[in-house]
């Protein structure tokens, strides 16, 4: 294994290198005095179980096929028993890890780092920063190479390769090393960061005498569909920033906490320049104003410009240093256009960065923000790969000159018709949709409208067949040089709603007539996800 560089949604970074049991992880954006490193270590290896029958064969008990060397299974452990009739022995056998496997892989965290608590505070809930650390290291972990889905068992030892049965992706966590504290693994199962199998109450009053916290996992499925805004935030420095300080929260932060949209035309003023309608509150019920959703959004890049460095604006993004994390709506119907349904959500504001995620297998950061009236360019202050962005020239300008341009080309219009200035006010006016913009690396490539199925024309047409949370997208790949990336975005966009249609799991229903076209109607069901490509 060699040192490679995690690229996290809201903008950090750390170096992952190899030590000696495990892996560490090195914070590249928490500069401090002191020299020792901030990040953690987590002991890292594959367990490997088999059973050996009579006829001297094997099969992995959890499914995993690694053929021992000759000799490696002489310190193995024999718990069978000897006879004719003797049941199969188990035989176990601990080795470093070197790739990930289906179900083999274990791990906890070792030891932590932290900087000075004369340069940072410490974090406001010591779970939560436990929380992050795991949630990093998985999303190390489940960015390797996937394993091979195909379980070798007792009763599939016969059963060719590709016929054998398909196992989730999964890795035990230990309740050890740092994850020892008191009723830490709990908490973390409380969150959903981890799981277990055994879901009785048990007769343990804490877990010291609970095994059941001893081993628990987390699978691929379940890692991918938990919202990281639960546990990304970052640490606040003591030391207040000055201009160049590339700290939220310090004095270059902006007096919003995400990004939006350029004042609309009626309201027309250099889009360097924050706008505010009043004097915002001051001290620490100003930090609690900002962080609200529905706050005034920054338009200036923290920091005035001026070629300072700031810290990314993402949908992570938090004055409080606190998770962004906002609970779901509860459940209560309404009715549109006589049709019943959960009253929805309101979806982010002209200009929200809503979606970002950096892609290794592209080297650039995927992001969506809410389409914008605004006659000016929308800023973009989000993460960027490590590379140049592609087509810059793309970033100046409006939304509505960048729509017109797509419009324009004969492959467009062929399926979108001809554009017209009320097309982006009629989507933004939608109870049931709303239209977002697409980036590589904060340049745009193309258009994209979300919507409520049940409530659509298509929900009518399907009749009962819509359920209350189908979701449906019309895509516009309106650059040319963003085309062939559609598993991508596709999946990206799956990964924030709950190859080209098949290849990402979606199934072909049926063809429907519409009166203005004629579509394949596809449906992708969330228990066949595993997660979005990387």
């Amino acid at each position: 294994m060699t040192p490679e560089t995690v690229y996290l949604p809201d903008g950090q970074t750390y170096t992952v290198s190899p030590v000696f049991g495990g892996v560490a992880f090195k914070s590249n954006d928490l500069t401090h005095e002191a020299h020792f490193p901030v990040g953690w270590n987590i002991a890292l290896h594959t367990e490997e179980e088999k059973l050996v029958f009579e006829d001297g064969s094997g099969a992995p008990v959890n499914g995993e096929r690694h053929a021992a060397a000759n000799g490696d299974d002489a310190n193995a452990t024999d718990t069978g028993d000897d006879g004719p009739a003797a049941p199969p022995k188990r035989k176990r056998r601990v080795r470093p890890f070197v790739q990930p496997t289906r179900q083999n892989d274990t791990l906890f965290i070792s030891s932590l780092s932290t900087p000075s608590s004369d340069e940072y505070g410490p974090p406001a809930s010591p779970t939560r920063q436990m929380a992050m650390v795991l949630w990093v290291s998985l999303y190390w972990y489940f960015h390797q190479r996937e394993p091979s889905p195909r379980m070798s068992t007792d009763a599939s030892r016969a059963t060719p390769e590709p016929a054998r049965p398909a196992g989730e992706w999964r890795i035990t966590v230990q309740r050890d090393g740092v994850l020892r504290g008191r009723n830490l693994m709990p908490k973390l199962e409380r969150m959903g960061l981890l799981a277990t199998e055994s879901t009785d109450v048990g007769t343990s009053l804490d877990d010291d005498g609970d095994e059941t916290w001893s081993r628990m996992f987390v699978s691929q499925r379940m890692f991918w569909q938990l919202p990281p805004n639960l546990f990304l935030f970052t640490l606040k420095p003591v030391r207040g920033g000055g201009p160049s300080s590339p700290w939220p929260g310090s004095a270059a932060s902006p007096n919003g906490s995400r990004p939006g949209s350029p004042p609309a035309a009626h309201h027309h003023h250099d889009h360097h320049l924050t706008l505010r309608a009043a004097s915002p509150p001051q001290g620490g019920l100003a930090r609690l104003y900002n962080d609200l959703p529905g706050a005034p959004t920054p338009t200036h890049a923290p920091g005035g410009g001026g070629g300072a460095s700031h810290p990314p604006i993402t949908p992570f993004f938090s004055t409080s240093h606190l998770p962004t994390y906002y609970p779901p709506l509860t459940l209560q119907y309404t009715f549109t256009d006589n049709v019943r349904h959960p009253l929805r959500p309101k979806p982010p504001r002209m200009g929200e960065l809503f979606y970002s995620r950096f892609l290794p297998s592209v080297g650039r950061y995927l992001s969506f923000r809410v389409a914008s009236l605004s006659p000016d360019p929308v800023p973009y202050f989000g993460p960027v790969g490590p590379d140049p962005p592609d087509h810059p020239g793309l970033t100046s300008l409006s939304d509505a000159q960048l729509l017109a341009s797509w419009f324009a080309k004969p492959r467009v219009a062929a399926f979108w018709g001809e554009y017209t200035p009320a097309f982006l006010p009629g989507v933004l006016g939608q109870r049931h949709a709303f239209p977002a913009i697409g980036l590589w690396d904060g340049v745009p490539f193309g258009y994209f409208e979300i919507y409520w199925v049940k409530e659509d024309v298509l929900g009518r047409v399907l009749g009962g067949e819509a359920g209350d949370f189908d979701r449906g997208l019309h895509v516009m790949v309106g650059e040319e040089w963003a085309r062939g990336r559609a598993s991508e975005w596709m999946t990206s966009l799956v990964h924030w709603i709950l190859k080209h249609l098949d290849e990402s799991g979606f199934g072909r229903e049926r063809q429907i007539s519409f009166p203005h076209k004629q579509s394949w109607y596809v449906r992708l069901r969330r228990e066949t996800w595993t997660g979005p490509l990387l």
